[in-house]
Order: C-alpha cells, then structure tokens, then sequence
C-alpha cells in the first residue's frame, strides 16, 4: 500500500473514498441522484436527492463500499465534450448544472470510472483504490441544501472518514468519542446552561440561570482584575448612528458581517458590530494630557455580527457575541510596554481558567484584501508589535491576510480538549482611528499630537470562551465557576430540619448551595447531584446531626468522611478564593 503522507495525499484518498460511497450508495439505491462529494478537514461527504436514509442503514452502505473496491484497480480519466457528458447523466439535473457552468468556454469535461462507476469530476484521487481505500468510516447523515443555498433543495448528506492506516481511523474515532463526551452541547443541556430555539431565531442564545452563575464569575474577575491594572469601566448603548461606522471604516470594510440599518426618527442607525466609535467618543469628550495616558476604557458588551446559518454551531459561532472589550490610548512611546502589559494580563487569564495549550498568531495584511491607511502606518504598527513580542520572547506564527482592517494584530489560538483550534483573545495595534475620530492629547510642550489605539479583548467572545471551557472539563468546572457548589442530601424526612440549617449556613457564607428535600433514595440524590457535576455532596443522616457534622463526598463519588460544618466551610470558601483547578 502506498503510505499517505501529505495533507494533499489525505485529501486525494478521502476524495477518491467518496467516490466509492456514492458508487455503494447506487448500488444498493439505484434511484438515488449522486451531486457533490468533496474531502473536507476530517473527512469526506456526498450528497445525494432521492435519497432517504438513516443512519442504521451506513453498515450496509459501508459494508458493499468493502465489496466493491475489491474491483477498483485504478480511476480512468476521460475527456469528453459537454454533450457527451449531458448523456451520461441526462437524468441528473444537478450533474447537468454542473457540467452547463464548466463548460461555458467550450473546455472538455472530466470523468472518471472506476468500476462500473462514473462520475463527473476534475481529479485528484489515489493511484491504486483497491489497495488504499481500507480503512474508512461512514459517520452520519444529515440534511444539506443544494450549494449551500437555503432556497435551493434539501439533500442527504452522508458524512464520512478515511485513513491510511487502521491505527489513525481507530484514533480519530476515539477522539469523535470522546467530543461528543464533551460537546458543549450535551452537556449545556445536562445541566440546564444555556437555550438556543428557532423562536428567538438562529444564533441568539439565552442563558439560562445556570449558564448565567458561569459567565458572572468570569465577569467578576475580568473587572476586578482589570480595576487593579488601570481600566476603567463603562457602558455604552447596543445601536448608534450609521455615520460611526462610516467613520470608523466599518460601513465600507466590514459590511458583511452587519445587520441592515434601522431608520429611527430620519436617521439611519445600526445595531453595533464593536464598541471601538463609543469608546472613542468617551476619549474625544474632554480635553486629553499627556499626564493623564494612557487612558483604559473598558467594558464587558454585547455585540450583533451576522454568521451564515451553516457557520453557527451552539455557543462557539453566534450572532452576538459578547467582549471582554477595551481600547488603550496611549503615547507612541508607550505602546511597547501597554501591548506587554495586555499579553501579561491574557496570559494571566488563561493560566486562572487552566488552558496552558494554545499558541499566538501574528495577524498581517494581504494584498489582496482593502485595508484602512497606508504602507508607512501599517509598517510602524507592525514594528510596534514585534518589538513587544520579542521583548517578551514570544514563539509565534505569522498569518497573510489576518489583520483587522485597520491594524496588524497578535491572537491567541486555544486548542480544545480534542484539538480543534479557535481564535479567542485579540491584541490589536492602530494608528488609523485615532486619526479618522480626530483624537488629540497636548504634550508637555503644549502641542497637539495625537495617541495611539490598543485594542483588546483577551478572552474574545465569552459565548466561544464559555464553550471551551465547558468542553475542556467536560462539565466538572472549577468550585469557584460550578453552578451548584454544594447540594445538601437529608437521607431521610426526618433529617430535613437538620439539613435546613446546614443550608442556611452555606448560603449564608456565600456557597451557591441547594438542598434535595425530595423522598428519594440517597443513592438516587447522589446519582442526580453527580449529573448536574456538583463540587461537593453533604450527606446528613442520625450519626451526622447527633454529633453536628456533615459527611463529605466529591463529585467522582469519594467520600471524605465527616467534618464540622465550620471546617467545610472554610475549606471550600479557600478553595473559592484561590480559584483551584
């Protein structure tokens, strides 16, 4: 067998894979309509109309892929006209679609067979299907409009994967497994985070009040530590004058990703894509001394970005999305040290929630995407940031065409529990809004210059934040992040009154507590609070309100034995305290 070695190869094998599926899937569905089948990053999927299947049915789809390939010595190449390859698929309208736009310059169409199976394709497949095409895995099925356009028909697409080896298909398999233990999800809905319903409408989540206790721990720590480094808070409103963003570059570089404009009163205004023209107007709304930069404005606020339906998937990619945001202005001799300083606080951030696998990414202007300002700007932004990454020296990788479009900037890519990369926390560098908002601040000699803009939101979107750190505990968060700290469990109805007092006590020292006063067994109280991932379990029972203790249990079931309620109290609230992992 040749061995796969390359991206291109994996591609090449998993392209040739579909293939075969679409050729089992004929087989067995005669009438079924094969469209599309192209690799993707883990896989492979084709889609099929006149197809109706459920997941049951891949074991036998797979097994006559099995069957099949046995005969499939090589993909044969044949170049035929437009009107020729409208024959071989006449009674297929979607092949006939495609063969109508590549053949508008009157250029031969591609074919290949292998087998008994033809399909319309412009290449790259393996050299010997027989001998390479082993080790694959049908995934799953799911609903797909033709090209991805929601006006267009609804397909069945049929998910799978493919490698080289047996050792590499088992591996990716237990990863899947392991994800789907983790998906945010799942256990979003296990213990009651977060809601998501067509109602409301895609992409706008609700968090529910369990979901809410997360996200207020995390917002008590990004101000109270953001207070101590300087910043100070604000808020400002969710829409503004459509004339901001103009300003701002926005309106005519990041359209895309805007809502329409509401008209309101006879002004145009637009829910806000980022808060960088309100925090401006707080800088421009004073005279500024050079005594006074940096200035730190912050705010934890929600912003409305416009994601396609396919891009949105539960908390990691919504339509709003809610920043640690803050812009730094400051001097052009300070930006070295303001840009270390955010890095130290991001890095401080992601140590606390106990991510240690991510990696940076210098972000750069492409040529052949529009940005604001010229090249002596973008050059002395990105000399700014360098020097403060090799000040720190960083490791870092350079991305082409990953700039926002008025700055140069260094993100942070988290790798999740199962290897997936995401894009989080942001540092950017800009000299162009300061100048389009007019910003000034007198120098020391009474002159007007203007200062330099650091934007910044370490963790990024707290929707996408929140979701990680979900999935990176699989649901058992840290005491101080836990919904439910401590469930107190009376093992019978005569131990409520008991149990009462030792729950007055816990909310009373500021332990998010909750008491199970239903008449169930304990064994069943200790399965629930073990499901819900509660911290701690106190079981109070005759021996337990006799001697005034409580018996302590983890949440993996063990047993710590009993203590003074005042003992327990202290432990957890130092627990709480020092944010333990």
């Amino acid at each position: 067998m040749n061995e796969v070695k390359t991206l291109e190869n994996l591609d090449k094998l998993r392209h040739s894979t579909s293939h075969l599926l679409a050729a089992a899937v004929l087989d067995i569905y005669p009438d079924a309509k094969p469209t599309l089948g192209p690799p993707i990053e883990d896989g492979f999927y084709y889609d099929f109309d006149n197809l109706k299947i459920s997941e049951e049915d891949l074991v036998k789809i797979e097994g006559r892929m099995h069957e099949i390939v046995k005969d499939w010595k090589k993909f044969d190449k044949q170049l035929v006209s437009a009107e020729e390859a409208k024959k071989q698929f006449k009674d297929n309208i979607y092949k006939i679609e495609l063969i109508e736009e590549h053949s508008k310059n009157n250029e031969k169409i591609t074919l290949y067979k292998s087998g008994n199976f033809i399909d319309l394709c412009k290449g790259g497949h393996i050299e010997k299907p027989s001998d390479e095409i082993k080790h694959f895995k049908l995934m799953s099925v799911a609903g797909a409009y033709w090209r991805g356009n929601e006006k267009n028909k609804m397909l069945t697409r049929i998910y799978g994967t493919a490698f080289p080896t047996e050792n590499e298909l088992n591996e990716h398999i237990s990863m899947l497994e392991e994800a789907k233990k983790r998906d945010h999800r799942k256990i979003g809905k296990d213990q009651n985070l977060y809601l998501l319903t067509d109602e409301v409408g895609p992409g706008l989540l609700i968090l529910k009040p369990n979901g809410a206790i997360i996200r207020r721990e995390i917002e008590k720590l990004i101000i109270d530590e953001q207070t101590k480094r300087g910043y100070q808070h604000v808020y400002t409103p969710h829409i503004g004058r459509k004339q901001l963003w103009k300003t701002s570059g926005h309106w005519d570089l990041y359209r895309d990703k805007m809502y329409a404009p509401m008209k309101i009163d006879d002004d145009e205004y637009l829910v806000k894509p980022m808060n960088c023209p309100f925090h401006m107007m707080i800088y421009k709304s004073q005279p500024r001394s050079y005594r006074e930069l940096p200035v730190r404005i912050a705010e934890i606020a929600t912003v409305y970005r416009y994601e396609k339906p396919g891009e949105l998937s539960g908390m990691l990619r919504v339509r709003h999305i809610t920043q640690d945001d803050a812009h730094i202005f400051c001097r052009e001799s300070q930006v070295v040290d303001e840009f270390i300083g955010v890095f130290d606080y991001m890095s401080f951030l992601l140590k606390t929630f106990g991510l240690n696998n991510y990696y940076f990414r210098l972000g750069l202007r492409s040529p052949k995407e529009k940005y604001l300002g010229n090249d002596k700007i973008w050059n002395k932004a990105e000399e700014k940031i360098v020097k403060a990454i090799e000040k720190k020296g960083l490791k870092f990788v350079k991305s082409e065409g990953d700039a926002a479009f008025y700055g140069p900037k260094l993100d942070v890519i988290i790798k999740d529990a199962i290897g997936r990369e995401w894009q989080c926390g942001t540092i950017q560098v800009d000299f162009m809004l300061p100048e389009r908002f007019g910003l000034e601040y007198i120098n020391e000699k009474g002159e007007t210059e203007r200062p330099v803009l650091i934007h910044r939101a370490p963790l990024g979107s707290m929707e996408r934040f929140m979701a990680i750190l979900i999935e990176n505990y699989a649901g058992n968060f840290p005491t101080w992040l836990t919904p439910v700290q401590v469930k107190v469990l009376p093992i019978t109805e005569r131990h409520i009154e008991y149990a009462k007092g030792v729950f007055e006590k816990l909310t009373d020292a500021g332990i998010r507590a909750e008491l199970d006063e239903r008449n169930e067994t304990l064994g069943a109280k200790i399965r629930d609070a073990q499901l819900i991932k509660v911290s701690y379990m106190l079981i109070v029972g005759d021996k337990e309100e006799k001697e005034g203790t409580v018996s302590e249990r983890g949440r993996s079931g063990k047993d710590y034995g009993a203590h003074k309620l005042d003992l327990f109290i202290k432990n957890i609230k130092e627990e709480i305290s020092n944010k333990v992992i």
